[in-house]
């Protein structure tokens, strides 16, 4: 199947989709008094993530869950702090978005066995967990205000490492 028809595919899931689930809305009160009371504002932003990794995954598509996945990781982050109302937490935890594109990599590459694109992945989330315990302890939220220098040793190993041992 070629990537144009995979595209076509999806974006007719999507317009189906939608359009079931606004109908459901619509029909059925018990469903909209859930959908507009009980649920907040993150959780369509965790939808439409969640949304592009099932279309990713029925067309066969491994790109897509790339976004799918910092689409629904910032709603996730998102529904925490409206959960929480610690919106000053955005100051460090902007740091999780390279993890997202990680995990979203990590997905993909187990999808198409790229063995690469699962490293990377790898990578990137470990490197996004390392500044997110930096920057989080410079800013309050998270108590290794003493030892986060260790964690950038770790990293700079980590890297180098990552140099001296990559094949050409």
């Amino acid at each position: 199947m070629t990537q144009q028809r995979r595209g076509n595919i999806a974006v007719a899931l999507i317009l189906i989709l939608l359009g079931v689930w606004f109908l459901s809305v619509q029909l059925f009160p018990g469903l909209r008094a859930f959908a507009f009371n009980r649920v907040t504002w993150p959780m369509a932003v965790i939808g439409a993530g969640a949304l592009m990794g099932l279309i990713g995954l029925v067309t066969w598509t491994p790109g897509l869950l790339v976004p799918a996945c910092i689409v629904g990781g910032i709603g996730g982050l998102l529904y925490w702090q409206n959960a929480t109302g610690n919106w000053e937490s955005w100051a460090y935890a902007w740091t999780l978005i390279p993890g997202f594109v990680g995990v979203g990599a990590v997905l993909s590459g187990l999808m198409s066995r790229d063995r690469r694109a699962v490293l990377s992945g790898g990578s990137s989330i470990f490197i996004s967990l390392v500044l997110l315990a930096i920057f989080g302890s410079f800013l309050g939220g998270m108590a290794l205000s003493r030892y986060w220098p260790v964690l950038l040793i770790l990293l700079g190993v980590v890297l180098l490492a990552q140099g001296i041992f990559r094949r050409a």
